[in-house]
């Protein structure tokens, strides 16, 4: 399997292959490239509607640019260290971003979350994100707004007055919880409608079966988050406490 960029040529190849409605695995396996690399590019790109290669090679080479002459402390925004590989850190910021906005996120939306996501801290200010992600401020405050109102990070002054960015360790919880809201929401709608409709007529009867069926996807993800929740936020010390009783009683 060959390794390194994707060349103009492979780009090229890439966006007939979109033009020919081929999946993002058959364009990889023509490529013999991996079918994540396929997916990344076209993501960071435009995405399968808007892809052009030369555009997309004329991009890569920017940011490769821009890469090179970033001073050394702006690099460094995510304090990576612990001896990791910082190409391969990078490698995993853009898959991570990739899916985030397969799952429905903005693309300046999914940089800063998986910024957040991937620093060790958990937090980083808005200059830090700046520096990184090599985009404007203001850029960076719309992400940060949309971010905030979603219930996915929350903000709050260090001790130099800066405003710091957090993911807190149940973010995925509060996130999944809001879907299932909003799933119970499609249910409501749904059932309004069987009476505006009337019950008993074709459509009445399909949005009945579309909110039931909400009604469950809803229900169940409430009842699952609250489960694993509980099991994964459970304190250590609680459980050494209650595996301590039979060792004692066994001596």
């Amino acid at each position: 399997m060959p390794g390194g960029r994707l060349t103009q040529q492979e780009r090229q190849q890439i966006a007939l292959g979109l033009a020919d409605g081929l999946a993002y695995a058959e364009i990889a396996r023509r490529l013999d490239r991996p079918t994540s690399t396929i997916t990344r590019e076209v993501m960071r790109n435009g995405g399968p509607t808007a892809y052009r290669a030369d555009l997309a090679h004329r991009a890569t080479e920017r940011r490769a640019h821009r890469r090179k002459h970033t001073p050394l402390r702006e690099q460094g925004a995510l304090a990576q260290g612990h001896g990791r590989d910082d190409e391969a850190v990078r490698e995993y910021e853009e898959a991570f971003t990739t899916l985030l906005m397969q799952q429905g996120l903005p693309k300046m939306m999914a940089r800063v979350l998986t910024c957040l996501f991937i620093a060790d801290a958990g937090s980083l200010t808005a200059s830090e994100l700046v520096g990184h992600l090599q985009v404007s401020p203001a850029s960076v405050s719309k992400a940060i707004a949309f971010l905030e109102d979603q219930g996915l990070i929350r903000r709050q002054r260090d001790e130099r007055r800066r405003e710091r960015y957090f993911v807190d360790d149940d973010v995925w919880y509060q996130s999944t919880i809001a879907s299932a809201r909003g799933i119970a929401q499609v249910a409501e709608t749904a059932r309004q409608g069987v009476s505006v409709l009337g019950p008993g007529t074709p459509a009445a009867g399909r949005l009945e079966n579309i909110a039931r069926f909400s009604d469950f996807i809803s229900e169940s993800i409430l009842r699952a988050a609250e489960q694993v929740r509980e099991v994964l936020y459970t304190k250590p010390e609680a459980s050494s406490g209650r595996t301590a009783k039979p060792s004692s009683a066994r001596g």
